[in-house]
């Protein structure tokens, strides 16, 4: 029977074809596919059509900018308004002005970013060096080709590289530039895509033409003894390593370091800084001058400026009195980018692909491009060779019987007929009879023919040289070599950046610099911080905390000691004493999160002296009832490190850190309360100084680990108790006469028993 509806049973509402149409146009895919399809197009065009250079060592930007300055006659012609380059360019760069005008800026003269500009730039371009000089608009600058582009362009138009259409097929641009020198290798170039960057620096024009072509000679030479190191246009002092520089020619990355270059002007007490790093800017040097001046770490420095002017670069430094000029350089080498560090990634799309190259598989690429195409080259002039010579062949032989040829056109009735009819006549191909038929009249003389018949001859003899140069490679190496040689005699300039080696160069030591005398240190709970003589101490011996503050650790040592503050984000903070200023007992002291710039709500738990020879071990106890022994040589760093993290592990809440130079006894209490007494020998140190230590104290699922106590420093009666021959141990009940009133709490400093060094 039917199923009878009931009153509030409600009708089923109609289905919506809309919705419907909808779910069935979503489609299910996994997120990797749809990267694939969306993201991967844009990524390989980033690589490929924007960010990567290629062999000729242009961007396509760089490419279509120069192309077109060459298509309007900017090589040899008179300069012209940026503005109509840049309009001019928008043909085959479709990204917009700004970007194409700042191409522009970073190719030319007056920018300086390149040891070989090739625009010849007029007008306000802005610098290299500095980061707020900006250029003028293109309405106001001009600009054309430099003499260099020669060597660019040369042979373009005789089929030596390929062509292809621009983004709207309305023209054709080159696909490379047929540079006759490694430009890839003279132009410093710099460029992040996807996934991948690319940075190139320059070397001298003269000492690249010079390995290519050893290079031709000979595929195994020394590259050092020609290519010496990077060069830089703004000039300053490469420290040379030899081994970084063999890292480089080899994988085609490393780093190396350039410092800038200064004179002391002794009459007015001043130096002047005259060249800077390549990899730095002018403002950069003054703001970190600055901040050193306003830190106290620069306190021979009275003034500095920035003095350029038409005639270069210029930072004057003002000295005190009773500066030494080159020791305070020592010190701005050290602490400013004054001496910086240039990355070197040689990344470069070969075929299409983009590959890492040490200089001598770039030599090699690009040897191998420019034989191809001067062998394009050579066999473009050798079919218009052969082409003339063929029509020289039909112009001989019509004129060994001139007057044959004038009677077959004037008794020919219709003009379509005097080509078949020479043809005919003399047995010669269309082509032939078409070269002769355009022939002047007043041609025809013995002087005319006789220069034909011997231009024939020429013309046979250069058809056999230019088809041995293309069965021989020896001769194609050596017309590359030819043209290296004249490109680096006619180019090639001096090394800007000079070479100077680490033996050489004074070491700023921040220990020598500052003045060593006996201090106090105090640190509060709260991680406020005084350094106070022994003197003022003296004169008042009561310390000043917040409310709720109190006293942490206190240390007797030197003003010239290392210390470190490890915080409560498992990291460390490393500086020196120097960089405090003496203090009094009365004031509250540096507060070091502000001071040593960490990070938001990090607090330091304690501190460490760790001394010249980072003497002893760290012992970290964590609430779990672990614990890590790491030497605290694990901290100790080459480089100027300030901050490091994973000081420890961060697997449990920390407890407490000791620091012992020699094993002795600890107790460790619980929360229970505990006392568990072992030999810190029992404690084998750790590789890492993350590491998660081992189970020292069994506890009960409510209790913790509270902290840890030299066994010396503690009010026990009875050690016997509580001492454990092996670990874990769950340890003995605290009785009343082992335990003090007073409350225990984390790092409590000098109240805690954590030993003091």
């Amino acid at each position: 029977m039917p199923k009878k509806k009931t009153p509030n049973e409600k009708k089923p509402k109609a289905a919506n074809p809309n919705v419907l149409g909808l779910r069935a146009a979503v489609v299910e895919q996994p997120i990797t596919d749809t990267l694939e399809t969306n993201y991967m197009p844009y990524a390989m065009s980033v690589i490929v059509s924007r960010a990567i250079p290629e062999i000729d060592g242009f961007k396509p930007s760089h490419r279509k900018l120069l192309y077109t300055m060459y298509k309007m006659g900017l090589l040899t012609g008179a300069r012209t308004k940026s503005a109509n380059i840049v309009g001019q360019t928008m043909r085959l760069n479709p990204h917009g002005d700004g970007p194409i005008y700042d191409t522009m800026v970073r190719l030319s003269r007056g920018y300086g970013a390149l040891l070989t500009p090739f625009v010849d730039s007029k007008g306000n371009f802005g610098k290299h060096y500095s980061r707020d000089m900006s250029c003028a608009a293109p309405r106001y600058t001009e600009a054309k080709l430099t003499p260099i582009c020669q060597e660019i362009f040369r042979d373009i138009d005789s089929d030596t590289v390929d062509f292809v259409d621009n983004y709207d097929n309305t023209m054709k641009e080159p696909a490379l530039l047929p540079t006759t020198f490694p430009n890839i290798l003279v132009s410093a170039n710099s460029g992040i895509a996807v996934g991948m960057a690319s940075q190139f620096c320059g070397f001298n024009l003269k000492e690249v033409c010079e390995t290519a072509a050893a290079y031709l000679k000979n595929p195994d030479c020394d590259l050092t003894e020609t290519l010496l190191a990077p060069d830089f246009p703004t000039g300053g002092e490469l420290i040379c390593d030899p081994a970084a520089l063999r890292d480089i020619y080899n994988t085609g990355r490393g780093s190396v370091r350039v410092r800038a270059k200064y004179r002391y002007v002794k009459e007015e007490h001043l130096i002047e800084v005259y060249e800077i790093p390549y990899s730095t800017t002018v403002e950069a040097i003054l703001d970190k001058v600055a901040e050193l001046i306003k830190a106290g770490r620069a306190k021979e420095i009275a003034d500095m400026r920035d003095e350029t002017d038409l005639s270069g670069l210029k930072l004057a430094i003002d000295l005190k009195r009773g500066a030494d000029p080159d020791k305070l350089m020592a010190k701005l080498y050290k602490q400013t980018p004054l001496e910086d560090a240039f990355s070197c990634n040689f990344n470069v799309l070969i075929a299409g692909q983009p590959q890492v190259l040490g200089v001598r598989q770039v030599l090699e690429e690009w040897t191998a491009w420019r034989t191809e195409s001067v062998r394009r080259r050579v066999h473009f002039v050798l079919q218009k060779r052969r082409e003339k010579l063929h029509l020289l062949k039909g112009l001989k032989r019509i004129l060994l019987d001139i007057d044959k040829a004038i009677k077959i056109i004037r008794e020919t009735e219709e003009e379509s007929e005097v080509l078949p009819n020479l043809m005919i006549g003399f047995g010669i191909d269309q082509v032939q009879a078409e070269y002769v038929a355009e022939i002047k009249l007043r041609n025809i003389n013995k002087e005319y023919i006789l220069k034909r018949v011997q231009e024939t001859a020429a013309l046979q003899e250069e058809i056999e040289d230019l088809e041995d140069i293309l069965n021989t490679p020896r001769r194609v190496k050596k017309i590359l070599a030819d043209e290296l040689g004249a490109t680096a005699k006619k180019y090639g300039e001096p090394r800007r950046t000079t070479l100077v080696y680490s033996h050489e160069i004074e070491v700023y030591n921040e220990t020598e610099d500052a003045e060593e005398y006996p201090v106090h240190v105090f640190l509060s709970r709260e991680g406020y911080f005084k350094k106070i003589t022994p003197q003022s101490l003296r004169m008042s011996g009561e310390q000043k905390f917040k409310e709720g503050d109190g006293l942490r650790q206190s240390f007797e040592t030197t003003s010239a000691a290392e210390i470190m503050f490890f915080t409560d984000k498992c990291q460390v903070y490393k500086t020196r004493l120097s960089e405090f200023d003496d203090a009094k007992a009365s004031v509250l002291g540096d507060y070091l999160p502000a001071k040593l710039h960490m990070d938001a709500g990090e607090s330091v738990v304690y501190a460490v002296l760790p001394g010249p020879d980072y003497a002893g071990a760290l012992l970290f106890f964590f609430e779990n009832g672990k614990a890590a022994r790491v030497d605290l040589t694990a901290y100790k760093t080459t480089s100027n490190r300030r901050k490091l993290t994973g000081a420890y592990s961060d697997k449990s809440p920390l407890a407490c850190i000791c620091h012992i130079k020699q094993d002795c006894e600890l107790a460790v209490y619980s929360t229970e309360p505990r006392c568990l007494i072992l030999h810190t020998a029992m404690l084998s140190s750790k590789a890492t100084r993350s590491t998660q230590g081992v189970a020292v104290l069994n506890l009960k699922p409510k209790y913790r680990l509270e902290t840890a106590r030299v066994l010396e420093e503690t009010p026990i009666a009875n050690p016997s108790r509580y001492r454990a021959r092996a670990i874990p141990a769950a340890g003995a009940l605290l009785r009343q006469e082992d335990s003090e009133e007073q409350q225990i709490g984390l790092l409590d400093g000098e109240d805690s028993g954590v030993p003091q060094t």
